[in-house]
């Protein structure tokens, strides 16, 4: 299992966050005040330092965090490529508001004062990608470690255990909210799914982030259907492409475009199928795997 090709290669979204989330832990780390950003009910219901809330969503309060956090966000670059960076967009957008909202109620009813400080991080963003990880990217490997089975997902939920406890109660309570925030897209609610942003707004990222292998083609490509598995896109195809569309050449499709489908949850016999099809297209080669799904 893994990401699809190596990088940030269509996934500019995911990676103007990464790099953002790194460059201000790093920032508050180097200034020694890594606690400034570690967000308690008194900012909350208090003081209301709504920057503090803003910025506590980025910035990771340890190096391990940071470490298990990133490596959490650039795995799950995957989803961006399913959906497309408008739509991503849409995804972290809510996920992050919900997580932030459910913090404050949790926060409100329980009243421990062993919570009075909640953990800095993109927890939210995070948390509410397992959701599709659990139900939408299949399982390729098994194995066995001293008699317990074991799968290529298993590393993804260890690094995501670790980080949920990284604070213990500070760290867990985030990651649950999370978690619900990452179901009740799944589950639809008030239609999120549909939305996306305007094609201007994630061209942005593009410009923001740092050079790439590929940054041209994630430009190009940020406003269509990166493939997806249809339970977490939940929409049809934007463009229609017939399936019995004549191969135009039998010339073997590139091994990383294959790989990209693949991780997306397609057979690679039909990946590589609908490749020829569409003249090594992924976008297109994409839509015509989802056409085929939902026929």
């Amino acid at each position: 299992m893994n990401g699809g090709p190596s990088g940030f290669h269509n996934a500019p979204v995911t990676r103007t966050f990464v790099i953002g989330s790194a460059l201000l832990t790093i920032f508050v780390g180097i200034r020694g005040r890594p606690a400034f950003l570690e967000l308690s009910y008194q900012d909350i219901f208090r003081k209301l330092q709504l920057w503090k809330l803003i910025t506590s969503t980025f910035a990771f309060s340890s190096t391990p965090e940071l470490i298990f956090g990133l490596y959490l966000l650039y795995y799950f670059r995957v989803f961006e490529r399913q959906i497309g960076s408008n739509k991503y967009s849409v995804f972290i957008l809510f996920s992050l508001i919900v997580t932030s909202l459910f913090e404050f109620l949790a926060l409100a009813l329980l009243k421990d004062p062993t919570l009075s400080i909640l953990a800095s991080g993109p927890y939210g963003l995070i948390f509410s990608s397992f959701v599709p990880f659990y139900f939408d990217i299949p399982v390729t490997t098994r194995f066995r470690i001293f008699g317990f089975r074991f799968s290529d997902k298993s590393f993804i939920y260890l690094a995501g255990l670790q980080l949920l406890l990284s604070s213990w109660k500070r760290s867990l309570l985030p990651g649950i909210c999370g978690l619900v925030a990452g179901t009740l897209y799944r589950l639809n609610v008030l239609r999120i799914r549909r939305l996306k942003f305007p094609q201007f707004v994630t061209s942005v990222f593009s410009r923001l982030s740092w050079p790439s292998s590929g940054s041209s083609s994630s430009t190009r490509s940020s406003g269509n259907i990166i493939g997806s598995v249809p339970s977490f896109a939940g929409r049809q195809p934007e463009w229609n492409y017939p399936t019995s569309v004549p191969r135009a050449s039998t010339a073997e499709p590139p091994e990383d475009s294959v790989s990209t489908l693949v991780s997306m949850g397609f057979d690679r016999n039909l990946a590589r199928q609908a490749l020829v099809q569409a003249r090594n297209d992924v976008n297109m080669a994409t839509n015509i795997l989802l056409e085929m799904q939902l026929r």
